[in-house]
């Protein structure tokens, strides 16, 4: 890795480090990080969490950060599985003008704000957004209270709590029984 790239890539991440942007790196690697998002005001992503991966390339800022949604999220431009984003600035048109930041603080909230029925990963999100508008929106409401909550993303770690999970999970276990 030049000098050039290393310093463009310690600028970046110090950027992203010193807004409001909660970063965790990986190994104290800075190549590769997790970053909180919250989903935008004014649409139904509004109150998420999601953790999102980033790692730089070899090649950044000439080739463009590979990026993740960690959580599930509903949504035609994103894999629900593997949380791959189709959004042309980040797959295609990339450019190093760009930086981590805008990543952030532009496209991400764009592309929930403004998802692409007609490019989905997601074919299910964007059938439903494109035939029943008001199923799509709550079905994203309904991933953003189960997959990006603070709960959600810090899981509980006190050993009574899991207990108590175990405990109902195997009530329901006894309830399916019952029914065969």
């Amino acid at each position: 890795m030049s000098a050039s790239t290393k310093r463009r890539i310690e600028t970046d991440v110090m950027k992203l480090l010193m807004s409001d942007y909660e970063v965790t790196l990986v190994n104290d690697n800075i190549r590769e990080f997790y970053v909180r998002f919250y989903g935008p005001p004014e649409t139904p992503f509004a109150g998420g969490i999601w953790k999102i991966h980033v790692e730089l390339q070899a090649d950044y800022p000439y080739k463009s950060p590979s990026i993740g949604f960690m959580n599930k999220i509903f949504h035609p431009n994103i894999d629900e599985l593997s949380g791959s984003v189709c959004l042309d600035v980040i797959n295609q048109t990339w450019s190093p003008m760009f930086d981590m930041i805008n990543i952030f603080e532009v496209f991400l909230p764009q592309l929930l704000r403004y998802p692409n029925p007609n490019d989905p990963l997601n074919g299910e999100a964007a059938a439903l957004m494109m035939r029943h508008p008001k199923e799509y929106e709550a079905k994203v409401k309904e991933y953003v209270q189960r997959y990006a909550t603070k709960e959600a993303l810090d899981p509980k770690t006190e050993d009574n709590e899991d207990d108590e999970e175990d405990e109902e999970m195997s009530d329901v276990g006894s309830i399916d029984e019952d029914e065969s």
